[in-house]
């Protein structure tokens, strides 16, 4: 399955209202950022780098992998479903992130109308995208 990976990417002024919020990370080798199955703890911004996004089966095998692009949001459908990550983030060395943990992310999607709409506006693209990847299968 060949996912876009302009779906989990936000717009410029929810990048910086998010940004602005963050816990700054700096990746100098490979690092896991969460397991497919963790109880979501925030979210992460790739500012600059990149990240690998992947599911894989019960059993083990990958079903899905994808390369993410600066300005993805990584880890949002299980924070903002409260439901475990359905997948494994892994961000590469020399990539840049920003980390906001699950209460700021709630405090934010409460007080700031505007950012909700635009992390639903990211949710709703990475439904479609992954409805197009299935329909092309």
């Amino acid at each position: 399955m060949q996912l876009d990976p302009s779906a989990f990417v936000a717009d410029p002024d929810l990048f910086h209202a998010l940004e602005d919020r963050a816990t700054p990370i700096v990746c100098d080798t490979e690092r896991v950022l969460f397991h497919q199955g963790d109880v979501p703890a925030g979210l992460y911004i790739l500012h600059s780098g990149g990240a690998t996004l992947e599911m894989t089966s019960d059993s083990g095998k990958t079903v899905v992998s994808f390369e993410t692009t600066p300005g993805a949001l990584l880890g949002l459908p299980g924070l903002v479903g409260n439901q475990p990550y359905s997948l494994t983030a892994v961000a590469h060395g020399g990539s840049r992130l920003g980390f906001i943990s699950r209460d700021v992310f709630t405090s934010l999607m409460s007080t700031e109308p505007m950012v909700a709409l635009r992390i639903l506006r990211v949710l709703a693209a990475e439904v479609r995208t992954a409805r197009e990847a299935l329909t092309l299968r």
